[in-house]
């Protein structure tokens, strides 16, 4: 059973996934490491509408950043993956 505690994370990673250009921003970074300018390339997105987006990425845990400069590379984040796998085998664990 899912603890209350971890509710309002749990809501945040399903949030990541709940809209088009945010899985096309992991579809992207499943290929790696990318600088937000390549992002705005390859989405053709304005930088603020990539920074909401990446927010809501990052706070979910499915995507880590750091800088570099003036500019602000992002990559999946592996534990943060890992632990929306595990939350989905808890949400759909049937009790025998």
């Amino acid at each position: 059973m899912l603890e209350v505690r971890n509710i309002e994370q749990t809501l945040k990673s399903f949030k990541a996934f709940s809209d088009e250009k945010r899985l096309r921003i992991l579809s992207l970074l499943a290929g790696g490491e990318l600088c937000a300018c390549d992002l705005l390339d390859k989405l053709g997105i304005t930088q603020s509408g990539l920074s909401y987006q990446m927010k809501i990425l990052t706070e979910s845990g499915v995507v880590e950043s750091r800088q570099e400069g003036k500019w602000v590379h992002y990559k999946i984040n592996e534990q943060g993956t890992k632990a929306v796998i595990q939350l989905i085998k808890e949400l759909t664990k049937i009790d025998d």
